[in-house]
């Protein structure tokens, strides 16, 4: 079995759309998205293009997902800093009620069989939850209880856009980086395991998506096109901004 984890897309369907095209021409058996398809720019084309793949999917549930679902139900949307509310609220009203169902069906977390690497759970952030923080600087001490007792080999989450590959305790940890919005080099960042593992970070066409987010309403499609396509953050900047708020050693 052969498989493309795909992460936080947030809404970037340029993005999304050349991966999918690339991954058709991988011999891929199964799609798992990772979650965070949303917030982002284009959230219901997304999941439109999301319902309609060619190749057998799992979905799981990010925080953007758990964030969308409480706005829509007219709920407060979480541990959602004030500044990014006014983006959640705007996704939530691009979608429709059967969106709003869709995505209640996406667990947590997913476990396959893959040849060549046996078994691997796939979660957005960790296994415990999809709001937890860390990198590949994280020192190992905060992470061990996270990750123990787990009997897949191998774990693959997302969450803070940004690939590696480390070890905790006995666990190989894989980040597939992020779609739509990856920190560290413009492009999109993604993952394909079986039977080996390749981190993959496939170019398209930045200008021309830059010119199709900001065509539309999104309220900071101008600062997404710029700051997410055009000229990503540095690896560098992201891990000293998520240094001060990644998870502590008492796992929380």
């Amino acid at each position: 079995m052969r498989i493309a984890a795909i992460y936080d897309i947030h809404g970037n369907l340029p993005a999304l759309e050349t991966v999918l095209h690339e991954i058709s021409q991988k011999k891929v058996d199964q799609i798992v998205v990772g979650g965070d398809v949303l917030p982002g720019p284009m959230p219901r084309e997304t999941l439109e293009r999301l319902c309609n793949l060619e190749v057998p999917a799992l979905f799981i549930c990010g925080n953007g997902e758990v964030a969308v679902r409480h706005q829509m139900a007219g709920k407060e949307p979480g541990a959602v800093p004030q500044a990014f509310r006014p983006i959640i609220s705007w996704t939530a009203e691009q979608l429709h009620p059967e969106h709003q169902q869709w995505l209640s069906t996406w667990p947590k977390t997913v476990t396959l069989e893959i040849a060549g690497l046996g078994s691997v759970l796939f979660c957005h952030a960790t296994p415990q939850n999809e709001n937890d923080i860390f990198t590949r600087l994280t020192p190992e001490d905060r992470l061990l209880s996270v990750f123990e007792g787990l009997t897949a080999a191998i774990v693959v989450c997302g969450h803070t856009h940004m690939q590696f590959d480390r070890k905790i305790g006995h666990t190989r940890i894989l980040n597939a980086g992020s779609v739509g919005m990856p920190f560290g080099g413009p492009g999109a960042h993604w993952l394909l395991l079986g039977p080996d593992i390749q981190f993959r970070q496939t170019s398209y066409d930045l200008a021309h998506a830059a010119e199709r987010i900001r065509s539309t309403a999104y309220p900071q499609a101008h600062d997404f096109a710029a700051r997410n396509i055009l000229h990503p953050p540095t690896e560098q900047e992201m891990l000293e901004i998520f240094t001060r708020v990644e998870i502590s050693a008492n796992g929380k």
